[in-house]
């Protein structure tokens, strides 16, 4: 009889120790690293994992990373025009001082490359860059005669007088490209505006003038905001492992 009194009595016990136990908290899983191209093709639609995947990994700088500066124009297919503007120029200048970068380097469009994005990666492999910040620039211009018109009667008059005004906006454009997984980071736009007036043979001269003026004060903005977003995604590089010394308990 005693026996038999025991023996629930040392079940209970066991039970409540069991329940009082400190339980082992499993770490949480930081989200796996993107380190590959799901983009194989412009036209290719991505599948549920895949879509997954990017959407949760974690969105940061490398270090130690290169990065080149490329104008292009529609569809992001590379400029093949002269490269007269300044704005790549300033911002190339702007990461290169930045330190947030091994290197920072104008790319020239003038090498062998396809078109779309393949092109693209092709010529930042060529570089040896992991980012591209992407460059554009685009402007809707519209003329309109003002009170000065009425002296276009006159032949002098509409050779000198500014009867006509001009009207011009635009945004300048900048997209950084991660080369490796074929995704962007982020996509900035310096909006800019400027009104004059003209007469009509000198409408198109003062027409260039006004974008080069828009594009040499807003690619300064521009650079600024550039920079401040690659800071952002430098403070987010998740932290590196320790070092195996620091790991192993000392004896």
């Amino acid at each position: 009889m005693p026996r038999l009194v025991f023996v629930p009595l040392i079940s209970l016990a066991v039970g409540c120790a069991a329940a009082h136990a400190p339980r082992a908290v499993m770490p949480e899983l930081a989200p796996a690293l993107l380190e590959e191209n799901h983009f194989r093709r412009d036209q290719m639609a991505l599948g549920e994992p895949e879509l997954r995947q990017i959407l949760a990994a974690p969105v940061f700088l490398e270090e130690h990373a290169r990065i080149g500066v490329l104008p292009v124009s529609t569809g992001y297919a590379p400029d093949g025009e002269v490269p007269v503007e300044a704005a790549p120029a300033t911002l190339t200048d702007a990461l290169e001082g930045s330190g947030l970068f091994e290197l920072a380097s104008e790319l020239s469009s003038e090498w062998p490359t396809s078109s779309g994005i393949g092109g693209l990666r092709e010529l930042a492999a060529r570089y040896r860059t992991e980012y591209v910040l992407l460059y554009r620039q685009r402007f809707a211009d519209a003329t309109h005669a003002n009170g000065l018109s009425v002296g276009f009667i006159t032949l002098l008059g509409a050779l000198f007088l500014p009867g006509t005004t001009i009207e011009s906006a635009g945004v300048l454009e900048a997209t950084l490209f991660d080369v490796k997984t074929g995704t962007i980071l982020f996509t900035i736009h310096e909006r800019v505006q400027r009104e004059a007036m003209a007469a009509p043979p000198a409408v198109e001269t003062r027409l260039g003038v006004m974008h080069r003026e828009m594009v040499g004060e807003a690619a300064k903005k521009l650079a600024v905001q550039v920079i401040a977003r690659c800071q952002r995604l430098v403070a987010s590089r998740p932290a590196s492992p320790a070092p195996l010394a620091e790991l192993t308990p000392s004896r």
